[in-house]
């Protein structure tokens, strides 16, 4: 008697004969190994390029500190930092968003009365550099110059200190016969980049007639701020606990060593 093809197959309800490989899908695990890798490679690929952006950075900020030193005359290097991420980017395009300087000790320079800067801020929007770094054109600068009241007091000869009435310093005189006077005075900026004394008052003492002349040798003449770099113009003056900020801008400033104002 025939057989059917049904009869042939296993009874116990398998589908399969004796012998059939039963295939499983992957193990969570090995599904997981691959995007590790990749994972992995590319986060190595991330640090590489991470590392190479901060060494070019580093160099061309050095680069840059070097050339505002030899600029600026100043007895160390201005600390520079470049803003932004990536920098190579920029680099590449030529300009660098954002520059920030932070240079200290200005020396005084040229003129009667000058005035060291104790620290010069700067900050420059779009900047172009050469190949060596050495000349830089920003199109646009803002900077501070402190001017500390030692050396203020230093130039001009009476004790500089900030005023109790906003927008005014104090200065104490000492004179034979005269003792201690006190005198308040407004500070404002002016053109040519220069600090002029204004609305002098004696708030303490005695001060005749004859000895006003003392007041406007320390006084009447601005004090000229020529250790500043050319194309920036003050804005305002503003006394501070410590000293004076001077506020400066500028607009499509070009930067080369030793172009410092005259």
């Amino acid at each position: 008697m025939d057989h059917s093809m049904h009869d042939d197959l296993p009874t116990d309800g398998s589908g399969y004969e004796e012998g059939a490989v039963n295939a499983s899908p992957p193990s969570p695990e090995r599904r997981r190994r691959p995007a590790a890798v990749l994972v992995g490679i590319l986060a190595a690929l991330m640090l590489t390029l991470v590392v190479v952006d901060r060494v070019a950075t580093g160099r061309v900020e050095n680069r840059i500190a070097t050339a505002f030193q030899d600029g600026l005359d100043t007895p160390e290097q201005p600390s520079v930092h470049i803003d932004g991420f990536p920098v190579l980017t920029q680099l590449t395009d030529g300009t660098l968003r954002h520059v920030a300087i932070t240079a200290h000790d200005l020396p005084a320079r040229g003129g009667e009365r000058p005035v060291p800067v104790a620290e010069l801020a700067v900050g420059l929007d779009h900047l172009e550099l050469s190949d060596n770094a050495e000349v830089a054109h920003a199109r646009a600068v803002d900077a501070i110059a402190f001017l500390s009241y030692e050396d203020l007091s230093n130039t001009l000869g009476p004790g500089i200190s900030r005023d109790t009435d906003p927008g005014r310093v104090e200065a104490v005189l000492t004179r034979p016969l005269l003792g201690e006077v006190t005198v308040s005075a407004a500070v404002r900026a002016v053109s040519g980049n220069r600090v002029r004394f204004t609305d002098v008052r004696v708030t303490h003492g005695n001060l005749p007639p004859s000895a006003r002349r003392l007041l406007d040798r320390f006084f009447s003449e601005p004090v000229p701020l020529r250790n500043i770099p050319e194309g920036l113009h003050l804005r305002s003056v503003t006394p501070t606990a410590t000293g004076l900020d001077a506020h400066f801008t500028g607009e499509t400033v070009t930067y080369r060593p030793q172009s410092s104002a005259a």
